[in-house]
């Protein structure tokens, strides 16, 4: 009796721990955090049950995905130092029960979604499409796959607006350019500094295939596309999507900021210059959709 008990929590623990794990937890926050920011512009009014139901989906959609990936990957995962820890490759789950999960979430996220609207459940289902049917087996083919995945990665910021509006335009058409364009930097960063651990499992994520000016040139050319499309809506051509110039200045400085990092790739193509840049990404996605929403509600 008391071993049952003392047991008890450790499962639970565990079971929690690897849910945590196989759905990529902090990934898929930061996922939420995009579509909340996505909802709060496209908003006239707040309606937190709706907030709720976006998060609730949202990371169930978002979770999903990364657990049909790692059961395709699994065999791959096992050969690279990263991954090899993960549920499904160090053993601590099955694939089986993996895929119930998988599919338990994806039912779950799609029906969620659709009670804000069918829109949202479509673009939310288009997502975990693409990322698991084209992006994660184009990984080991080709370095398109970083274009490719861009797309469904590009989707949660503006999921967010149409969730709150029912309808895409050219409002969720900028958030969705902003998200995609930066996508590039960011992971060719990512499979700069994790160059040789990809290389085990045979995954293509760098442009020109190897860490060289070639591929530090091309990191700085979609550094540079990601700051000119975030300030366009400075312009008072993306609809109700605007930003103040002042916000627009706060913007550009982050972009200074990000290019900095872009250029200190090309001149020291080292690791650490690529996991800075790495870092400045997010730091740059982030704070720029914080400015977004403050500039609406300040404004």
């Amino acid at each position: 009796m008391n071993l049952s008990v003392s047991r008890s929590p450790s499962i639970s623990q565990s079971a929690l721990r690897n849910f945590i794990e196989i759905t990529k937890f902090r990934l898929s926050v930061s996922v939420v955090f995009s579509s909340v920011a996505g909802y709060l512009l496209g908003a006239d009014v707040i309606d937190f049950y709706i907030l709720f139901l976006l998060c609730v989906g949202g990371y169930c959609m978002v979770g999903a995905s990364n657990v049909y990936n790692q059961i395709i990957e699994r065999d791959l995962d096992a050969l690279m130092d990263r991954t090899k820890n993960r549920p499904l490759p160090s053993g601590k789950m099955k694939v089986q029960p993996s895929f119930i999960l998988a599919a338990i979430l994806t039912v779950v996220g799609i029906v969620v979604l659709y009670s804000i609207n069918p829109i949202t459940a479509m673009f939310g289902a288009i997502s975990i499409f693409m990322y698991v049917s084209l992006y994660t087996p184009l990984k080991t083919r080709t370095p398109l796959s970083v274009f490719v995945g861009a797309f469904p990665g590009a989707i949660p910021f503006m999921l967010g607006w149409v969730a709150a509006t029912g309808n895409f335009g050219i409002e969720p058409g900028t958030l969705f350019m902003i998200q995609f364009f930066w996508q590039f930097p960011h992971f060719w960063a990512i499979g700069w500094f994790l160059f040789d651990d990809y290389k085990k499992g045979g995954f293509f994520m760098l442009p020109n295939g190897k860490r060289d000016k070639g591929t530090a040139i091309q990191v700085i050319l979609y550094t540079i596309w990601t700051v000119l499309v975030s300030l366009i809506p400075v312009l008072g051509i993306t609809g109700k999507l605007y930003l103040t110039p002042v916000s627009g200045i706060l913007i550009g400085i982050l972009g200074i900021g990000l290019f900095y990092y872009a250029l200190l790739l090309y001149k020291k193509k080292t690791s650490k210059a690529a996991k800075q840049l790495m870092l400045a990404s997010v730091s740059y996605i982030t704070l720029l959709q914080i400015i977004y929403v403050a500039d609406k509600f300040l404004r």
